[in-house]
């Protein structure tokens, strides 16, 4: 049984993006990084630009659940909640390594509240992971990813755009709503992670009647 589950981990390992991910990954610790390259106006530039940061990082998370090999592992033993399940299990370290490194690029004096901007990071992540589990549950494409990570991008820039102003999420560290958007930022997370679980089961095949 340890072999097996050894070999399951394997497989899984092999078949994850790591090649996105890691230029996603690359891409966001450039943008955490600028601040320190602005000089004056990385006071103005660190909230924004990590947003920045934690919305690359995200297009490279909505890849993960991309299989090439969906349909033929479909009939395997180990249901998808547990393919899932792990896939997620193996990109978390990596996650909470790159994060760690983003936060660290940051100037101190510029940082924002480490907490609540983590409470961000983790929603986006999430919320990336959700949608690509919604992807594959709904749709036989075996690669998602390109669309949900151009939707990402366009969700992003139309939620700056017209996100309603008394449901503010994206606000500076010293307006006064910034405890209420994170209160918003917990809602998000929660119900990220309701839909992927939620999604990542198998879904349920409607008898024929003769």
């Amino acid at each position: 049984m340890p072999r097996l589950r050894g070999e399951l981990v394997g497989a899984v390992c092999r078949t994850l993006p790591w090649g996105l991910v890691g230029a996603a990954g690359a891409t966001g610790l450039l943008l955490a990084a600028l601040p320190r390259a602005t000089g004056g106006a990385g006071q103005w530039l660190a909230l924004p630009l990590l947003r920045m940061a934690i919305l690359a990082f995200a297009m490279g998370l909505v890849f993960l659940l991309d299989d090439p090999a969906r349909h033929t592992t479909a009939t395997v033993p180990t249901p998808r909640p547990v393919r899932i399940a792990l896939r997620v299990a193996l990109v978390v370290p990596f996650a909470a390594a790159w994060w760690t490194v983003a936060l660290l690029l940051v100037p101190r004096d510029l940082r924002p509240p480490v907490a609540d901007i983590t409470l961000e990071a983790g929603a986006a992540f999430v919320l990336a992971v959700a949608a690509a589990a919604v992807a594959v549950r709904r749709g036989d494409v075996t690669r998602p990813g390109p669309r949900l990570a151009a939707g990402l991008l366009t969700s992003a820039m139309l939620v700056q755009l017209f996100w309603p102003e008394r449901w503010a999420l994206l606000v500076p560290v010293r307006d006064e709503r910034w405890a209420a958007a994170h209160d918003r930022w917990a809602v998000v997370l929660a119900g990220a992670v309701v839909l992927g679980a939620v999604c990542a089961v198998e879904p349920v095949r409607r008898r024929v009647r003769l």
